[in-house]
């Protein structure tokens, strides 16, 4: 029974993941993962605050032959270095599809092509992430990387992933745990 609750301890997934000011990666830096899953066989996230300055949901609908709707101008966000040419959406429990991943009672992801058609046609979930890419650690990896204070990890929050504005999502993802992450910078490594 032990081995069991260590387990379920021990998960990280539907946590964030918030890289510090030791983040070594500058890939990384003032990062925001949301961890989709975490296992003996590794960890999977995708960031929720990097939108890419060059690409918008509007040109991927219209790449794929989708409409665009009225008022829509979401970003498409940068999930991380792994195979940046797939797609992700990260949505609220509001939408149900056939393929998808329950991260937590409130939050999915999937990759099939039929939420972006649905989204398309405004069929699709009211809140959601357009994402490329994710970051992903193999067996072990992302605990040694907790170990060197490259991330924070803290209780994941939807209002954080879905209404608050990108730039702000690291500094308040972290105040709502009662972390100033500027005073963070100050004290770690001069113990």
């Amino acid at each position: 029974m032990k081995d069991k609750q260590n387990l379920v301890i021990d998960s990280l997934t539907g946590s964030f993941l918030l890289s510090t000011p030791q983040m070594p990666d500058p890939r990384f830096s003032e990062q925001v993962i949301y961890i989709c899953a975490h296992n003996h066989e590794g960890a999977m996230g995708v960031a929720i605050n990097k939108p890419n300055p060059l690409l918008t949901l509007d040109e991927v609908l219209l790449t794929n032959g989708l409409p665009v709707p009225p008022d829509m101008s979401a970003p498409v966000y940068m999930g991380g270095p792994v195979e940046m040419s797939s797609g992700f959406i990260l949505y609220q429990s509001d939408y149900s599809a056939e393929q998808q991943i329950e991260i937590s009672p409130t939050v999915y992801l999937s990759r099939e092509n039929k939420v972006l058609e649905d989204i398309a046609y405004q069929r699709g979930p009211e809140k959601f992430l357009f994402i490329v890419g994710y970051a992903g650690w193999g067996p072990g990896q992302l605990e040694r990387e907790l170990v060197t204070q490259g991330w924070l990890t803290i209780p994941a929050q939807d209002s954080i992933i879905f209404d608050v504005p990108d730039e702000m999502k690291w500094r308040q993802a972290a105040a709502l745990y009662g972390i100033d992450i500027s005073t963070y910078r100050d004290f770690v490594g001069n113990a």
